[in-house]
């Protein structure tokens, strides 16, 4: 992957990114960035919704729709038991 690539600020100040990072972080139009700045240098992060991370995103549990219930539940016991 590329680490640094001269870009154009094009009309209204759009920056376009170059193909090989639109598919190494698997950008589609329309997708969120949060910009920062730090030091002059611009900082892009892409915004990731988080349920497409749930569907798509690499698991590292494994859960049977029994054991999802029983969390739930439990979960649902404790905030209704620490409500005012």
């Amino acid at each position: 992957m590329i680490q640094e690539r001269e870009i154009k600020v094009g009309k209204k100040y759009a920056l376009y990114l170059p193909i090989e990072v639109v598919r190494t972080l698997k950008l589609r139009e329309g997708d969120r960035m949060m910009l920062s700045l730090s030091e002059g240098r611009i900082i892009l992060t892409p915004i990731r919704d988080p349920l497409e991370m749930a569907l798509e995103g690499e698991k590292s549990d494994s859960y049977t729709p029994e054991e999802v219930e029983a969390i739930s539940l439990e979960e649902q016991r404790r905030r209704v038991g620490s409500s005012p």
